[in-house]
C-alpha cells in the first residue's frame, strides 16, 4: 500500500485541464478530411470509395465542388489516398458536435448548467465509443470536475448519451429508454453510427442513426469520438462555453 501511494505522490497530478487548454492530437491522427479546392478536378473517386458516402457533390450557379458530412465520416483516410490530385488531406479538427435547432432555441437548456446526470445507452455499437465514453470518468479526464456524472437508471438521467446504429431488435428499448426520462432532456447521438448509421448504414438489422427512432439534441461525429469530442458535445448540450473548466 505504501508503494502505491508513493507512486502516486510521485506521479502528480494527470487529470487534463481540457477544455481550458486544447488538446494537440498525436501525430498521425486521422480526423476529418479538408479540401484543397484549387487542385480539385471533381473526378469524383473519393466519394466512389468512401464507405458511407459521406462525400456529396454539391452544385451552385456558379460553381461544383465536394463536401464531407461529418456525421457520416468515418475519418478512414481512403479518399485522401485515392486523390491523385491531392486535393484532399487529412485533417486533425475532431471537436465536431453539432447542435440542432430544437436545442439552440429551447428555453430549458439553462437549466442543466453545473450539475447533468447522463444516462449511456448502448443501441447495438461496436464497443469503440463506448470505451472513450468510459474514459470520462476515470482520473485523467474527469468528467465530474465539469458537473457531469453517469447514472444507473433513465428515471435519474437529465441526458441520454445514445451510442450505435439503433438495430432493430434494440428499437424497443431505446423508446421505453427515452421514455423512462423525464422532462426536460436532451438526447446525444454519440460517434458516426449514432449520427448517421455509419458503416452499418440503414438497413433491415439497422434503423440508419438515433434520429430515426428518437428526437436527438446533439450529434457528435467520430469513429470512435474522442474524449474531448465527448467533453464538449455535453459543455454545448448544457448551453457552457467551452473554455472553461469549471
Amino acid at each position: 500500500m505504501l508503494r502505491i501511494f508513493s507512486k502516486s505522490l510521485k506521479t502528480g497530478i494527470v487529470t487534463t485541464d481540457y477544455p481550458k487548454n486544447p488538446t494537440v492530437p498525436a501525430s498521425g491522427f486521422q480526423g476529418l478530411p479538408e479540401w484543397q479546392e484549387q487542385s480539385c478536378d471533381l473526378c469524383g473517386q473519393c466519394a466512389h470509395v468512401c464507405p458511407t458516402r459521406a462525400i456529396k457533390l454539391q452544385k451552385s450557379k456558379s460553381e461544383s465542388f465536394w463536401t464531407v458530412d461529418p456525421k457520416r465520416c468515418i475519418f478512414c483516410g481512403y479518399c485522401v489516398d485515392v486523390c491523385k490530385q491531392h486535393a484532399l488531406i487529412q485533417g486533425v479538427k475532431y471537436e465536431l458536435a453539432e447542435l440542432t435547432e430544437s436545442v439552440v432555441r429551447a428555453p430549458h437548456v439553462t437549466a442543466f448548467k453545473h450539475s447533468v446526470h447522463i444516462r449511456h445507452l448502448d443501441s447495438g455499437s461496436c464497443n469503440a465509443c463506448d470505451w472513450e465514453m468510459t474514459t470520462l470518468t476515470g482520473p485523467v479526464y474527469d468528467i465530474q470536475r465539469l458537473g457531469f456524472d453517469f447514472v444507473p437508471s433513465p428515471r435519474h438521467a437529465d441526458v441520454l448519451m445514445v451510442t450505435g446504429p439503433v438495430t432493430r431488435n434494440l428499437e424497443i428499448a431505446v423508446h421505453k429508454t427515452f421514455a423512462a426520462t423525464p422532462a426536460p432532456k436532451l438526447v446525444l447521438a454519440v460517434g458516426t453510427c449514432a449520427c448517421s448509421g455509419g458503416i452499418c448504414g440503414k438497413s433491415y438489422a439497422s434503423s440508419g442513426g438515433v434520429n430515426t427512432i428518437i428526437p436527438v439534441d446533439v450529434f457528435i461525429p467520430g469513429c470512435p469520438p474522442r474524449p474531448q469530442a465527448l467533453i464538449q458535445g455535453l459543455l454545448k448540450a448544457a448551453g457552457r462555453a467551452l473554455n472553461t473548466n469549471v
